[in-house]
């Protein structure tokens, strides 16, 4: 039995998002037809909210924290209109509006019938992973991550499951890896720096600890950028919608919607979808566009010993049902994370 995943990274409907939502801007027109439908292929799908929603709170007290976002209630809709099931609040922009606006966020995806991991009123609570059923199977997930440590829940306080990566992985992260009852475990960190090209060491480390604590599937973002794939690790989903600045060569505005098949044995079968993230709405990458993501995508997959071929105009992975080594970390470079 196998079931299908599609997962996105970075999904950001706050600032310039909301403010097209409050002008009129259907939130189920935040996505072109063909991206609704390519989601609509997977039996479940997963993203990460990088916002909270809510029309309450303050900023953040942080005069060094430069970015805050925050989607109107509305703007699940769009989450909806996806199929998607579950998200992962794990992230340094949960909070962005304080524990009233993650309360609010948390209330609104679950009376929409969205579960949510990785943040939440206690530290039980942020820890605690959700399990989707489908075709039969229960499918796990975990939210993880590594910033901002102030962000962190603890007894009695709201926050999200933080976890200091760059010192390995934690007893209670490979505890709950291990232990959740579940078919398959999919882990979904927010882990390293912004705007990097490929996993930096620390990010490597945690991922094989990951694997070695059970982990069916890793699935991480933050850089805003795809990475490559390497055994059961996709090190970064890149961002999935946004409004935000464009890198000339990382392009980031170019990304990838991901769909995984996987059983209990780990995955079997990816397929990438190239997109084009425009400002605050995005459609399927076309032209040189589709072009440089398949380029990049082989690359970044090669450099980590992963084969890529295209079909359909997707790009797939196919897993082999032997042991894939996750390359060894390097010597860790000197990296703000934002």
């Amino acid at each position: 039995m196998t079931v299908t995943l599609a997962l996105a990274g970075d999904t950001m409907l706050g600032r310039g998002v909301a403010d097209m939502v409050s002008r009129g801007v259907a939130p189920e027109d935040l996505f072109a037809p063909e991206v609704v439908a390519a989601a609509g292929e997977a039996d479940a799908m997963v993203v990460n909210l990088e916002c909270c929603i809510s029309e309450r709170g303050a900023p953040w007290p942080d005069p060094d924290k430069p970015f805050f976002f925050r989607a109107p209630p509305e703007a699940v809709s769009a989450l909806t209109h996806l199929g998607v099931r579950c998200v992962t609040l794990a992230n340094n922009h949960a909070l962005d509006f304080g524990a009233q606006a993650l309360a609010d966020t948390i209330d609104h995806l679950t009376e929409a019938g969205i579960s949510c991991v990785g943040a939440g009123p206690d530290l039980d609570a942020a820890r605690a992973p959700a399990v989707l059923r489908a075709k039969g199977l229960r499918i796990a997930v975990v939210g993880v991550t590594d910033h901002p440590a102030d962000f962190a829940a603890a007894p009695g306080r709201p926050g999200v499951a933080y976890a200091d990566l760059r010192r390995g992985v934690p007893a209670w992260l490979a505890g709950t890896v291990g232990t959740v009852d579940a078919d398959a475990v999919v882990v979904t960190p927010h882990w390293g720096p912004n705007m990097t090209a490929e996993p930096v060491p620390h990010v490597r480390a945690a991922a094989r600890g990951l694997l070695e604590a059970g982990a069916t599937l890793v699935a991480g973002h933050s850089a805003h950028v795809f990475h490559g794939v390497a055994g059961a690790v996709l090190y970064d989903l890149g961002d999935f919608i946004d409004d935000y600045w464009r890198h000339p060569g990382l392009r980031n505005d170019l990304g990838l919607l991901w769909l995984v098949t996987l059983d209990a044995d780990g995955p079997v079968r990816l397929e990438a979808v190239p997109l084009r993230l425009e400002y605050g709405f995005t459609r399927l990458a076309d032209g040189d566009d589709a072009a440089w993501i398949r380029s990049r995508f082989r690359a970044a997959c090669a450099a980590l010993g992963t084969d890529v071929v295209e079909a359909r105009g997707r790009l797939v992975v196919t897993w082999c049902r032997r042991p894939v080594a996750v390359p060894p970390a390097a010597e860790e470079p000197s990296a703000q994370v934002t």
